[in-house]
């Protein structure tokens, strides 16, 4: 006795199109404009900016802590009348200097690193020696070498971004496949165009990270030489506008002076290297 199997009679249904659920859906305005990064981080600003003000009054002494809207009236100030603008550009001409300095320095080192065994021991020993201290207590020997000037200064600055962005530079070219290695020796490239072509582009977010730091790091150490420095010299950047200030017991103007620092760190952060990222690691899929 056979068993054929069922056949299963075929049909068709014909499905209406979905004309009455709209494709793309606009979402609320209140979804669109939190989604914004600067909304965002301007409210939190705005958040901080009321709690200052409002710990100011109870605290009711502006010797102590001045409040926002007071420290916005030293801030306008000292723009206005140039002051605050000329600190400034002191201190980012002598800032510049010494971080481009210590950018060139700490490629060279970490380009002679992943060339030879030599390099690799030379990166290793210095940054196990020369990171651990503080860029802050070289400034003596550095006004002892170099005088009262500039030099002295960027001395310490190239020291606090050197070894920072030479070691995440390092660990970036070490993170890079050895298929990418493969495929630029392939090539022909070695040396100096291996590096340029080929571990530079893949170890693009790490680079990035360590001139982040060593940008904070030369950033703080300036405006803590400053103090020093500036005292010293009689002039001064940013760091000696506070330094002076403080010495006068306007604590408004110190205030004012600590929100430029923050100001800039803030431009910088978001206008240099967010640009950095977004048009390196982020457009090649590198980076969320």
């Amino acid at each position: 006795m056979s068993h054929s199997p069922s056949v299963r009679e075929e049909f068709e249904t014909v499905l209406e199109p979905l004309t009455a659920v709209p494709v793309e859906r606009e979402l609320p305005l209140g979804t669109r404009l939190w989604q914004q990064g600067w909304l965002r981080k301007s409210l939190i600003l705005i958040v901080l900016a009321i709690v200052w003000e409002v710990v100011a009054r109870i605290q009711n002494n502006d010797l102590m802590l001045p409040s926002f809207l007071q420290t916005a009236h030293a801030l306008f100030d000292g723009l206005l009348s140039g002051e605050l603008l000329a600190k400034v550009w002191i201190s980012l001409v002598v800032l510049i200097k010494g971080y481009l300095i210590g950018i060139v320095l700490a490629f060279a080192l970490t380009t002679l690193a992943v060339s030879t065994q030599l390099g690799r021991d030379l990166l290793s020993t210095m940054t196990s020696m020369f990171n651990p201290l503080p860029a802050i207590a070289l400034l003596p020997l550095a006004l002892l070498w170099f005088g009262l000037g500039q030099n002295s200064l960027i001395f310490v600055l190239v020291h606090s971004v050197l070894w920072a962005l030479a070691l995440n530079t390092y660990a970036g070219f070490l993170g890079v496949s050895e298929t990418l290695r493969m495929a630029g020796r392939n090539y022909g490239l070695k040396g100096l165009r291996l590096v340029l072509f080929v571990l530079i582009p893949a170890a693009l977010p790490s680079i990035l990270a360590g001139l982040k730091i060593g940008w904070a790091f030369a950033w703080r150490t300036l405006i803590a030489a400053e103090l020093v420095f500036g005292a010293t010299s009689g002039k001064g950047g940013l760091g000696w506008y506070i330094f002076q200030n403080r010495n006068e017991l306007y604590t408004d103007k110190v205030f004012a002076g600590l929100a430029v620092v923050i100001l800039i760190g803030l431009l910088v952060e978001n206008l240099v290297f967010d640009t950095l990222e977004r048009v390196t690691v982020k457009r090649w899929g590198m980076q969320r």
